[in-house]
């Protein structure tokens, strides 16, 4: 485990609900300045978004991954951004588990790639218990099952403070990955925890089990702060939290 100490660190985490891409995205600039200046503990956003494509940095201006026309986005509800994590084109949307952990890396031994490795072993593990075997296929981020990604992992860290996060396909609409290469990878396919384990589940059920093993890997004891009310904190001066 990537976290400095093996006694786990208080953090938060808020459930934003379903919310639009760029909602999140300000969000995510909003708490990352409180994590950064020491006015908040480590934090994760969890969200279920809206259906989007997202273009990372590698491939920003092009657009080559993104397959479908704007009228066939528009056609088919999907939305686009260009965003400023790594990687390249992604899915989001509904029935897909979306996390953003904004934590500092002074309490994750310091390394982007370190806390990158954790991320992906908590969703092994996660997925073992569901009876799955995951894995990494490298030089590909990620987790995945055979030559199929379950799970698409893209950060970025700025002021030694992370960003954006991880996207579990609990059972999001698998169409809407053909208006994309995901992850620009041409080879290999998209699948999602319905799809493989042929039971149903929701995103509700699968939430403690996501927050159990991401608490695990990262050392955190989450405590549930509601969206309201982290809302009220970030529209004031925050005391220091020791």
């Amino acid at each position: 485990m990537g976290a400095l100490s093996s006694a786990p660190h208080p953090a938060w985490v808020i459930d934003l609900g379903r919310l639009e891409y760029g909602a999140a995205l300000e969000w995510q600039r909003r708490v990352h300045d409180a994590v950064r200046d020491g006015q908040w503990p480590d934090t994760l956003l969890l969200v279920e978004h809206d259906p989007v494509f997202t273009v990372g940095r590698h491939a920003r201006g092009s657009h080559a991954n993104v397959l479908w026309s704007d009228d066939e986005r528009r056609r088919q509800g999907v939305a686009l951004f260009d965003v400023d994590r790594g990687g390249d084109a992604t899915y989001h949307g509904p029935g897909q588990q979306v996390g953003y952990p904004i934590l500092h890396l002074d309490r994750h031994a310091g390394d982007l790639l370190v806390y990158l490795r954790d991320l992906e072993q908590a969703f092994i593990n996660l997925l073992a218990d569901e009876g799955l075997a995951a894995g990494r296929v490298p030089p590909h981020t990620g987790v995945w099952v055979g030559d199929e990604k379950l799970v698409a992992i893209g950060v970025k860290a700025s002021q030694r403070v992370t960003s954006h996060g991880f996207a579990f396909n609990v059972n999001p609409n698998l169409g809407h990955f053909a208006g994309i290469i995901p992850c620009g990878i041409h080879d290999k396919g998209v699948t999602s925890l319905v799809r493989l384990t042929g039971r149903p589940t929701t995103l509700a059920a699968m939430r403690p089990a996501v927050l159990q093993h991401l608490g695990a890997a990262l050392g955190c004891a989450w405590e549930a702060l509601p969206a309201d009310v982290a809302l009220a904190r970030l529209a004031e001066p925050l005391a220091a939290i020791p």
